[in-house]
């Protein structure tokens, strides 16, 4: 087949054009469906006031934690049943992540006096209890009614980042926190 020089000139125009076209619509226009996350992003800023008491006496500062992905629960002692499923679902979501567990660590800020009661803290092996030297620090997570709706994210650099609706969908968080981990180039 012989191509005339018409046929050729088109040829060689389209060769050249159609690639910046498909370049223009796919950046300005034609977006393909991506992931978004399940949890919503905070600003991120790092947690002040770190300095506490862990649920034997012991002082304990949350800086130790550093290097570490935490997921935190805020509460008073006195542990109700939105109180439970929420520790449960944050064990679960740890072992959940296989190898990658030792990289996530779990926290239960108390807020207020009281101390948990022993059953519930012998379920959840490896549960840092802990209680803020300054009330000021529970202010830092953001809720949308009632900061013990959510469990929250704090990245291994000490930054509050993210927070997961109140009635979590389990499904949804451990895919949020693998995704994480497996972009995650600390902790």
């Amino acid at each position: 087949m012989q191509l005339t020089q018409r046929s050729k000139l088109l040829l060689l125009i389209g060769v050249f054009v159609i690639p910046v076209a498909v370049a223009y619509l796919a950046y300005f226009g034609w977006r393909p469906a991506g992931h978004t996350n399940y949890g919503d992003l905070l600003e991120v800023t790092p947690l002040q006031q770190t300095a506490g008491t862990a649920l034997d006496g012991r002082s304990f500062d949350l800086d130790t934690l550093r290097g570490k992905w935490v997921m935190v629960h805020v509460g008073v002692s006195d542990c109700d049943a939105a109180c439970a499923a929420q520790l449960y679902l944050m064990r679960q979501t740890r072992i959940a992540q296989g190898k990658e567990q030792t990289r996530l660590e779990r926290l239960w800020v108390l807020t207020g006096t009281g101390v948990p009661e022993a059953t519930l803290l012998q379920e959840h092996p490896g549960l840092h209890v802990w209680r803020p030297e300054n009330v000021a620090f529970v202010a830092q997570f953001p809720a949308v009614r009632d900061r013990t709706e959510h469990i929250y994210l704090v990245d291994p650099l000490g930054n509050l980042m993210l927070r997961f609706p109140a009635r979590v969908d389990a499904k949804r968080m451990m895919k949020d926190l693998k995704l994480l981990l497996k972009a995650s180039q600390i902790g």
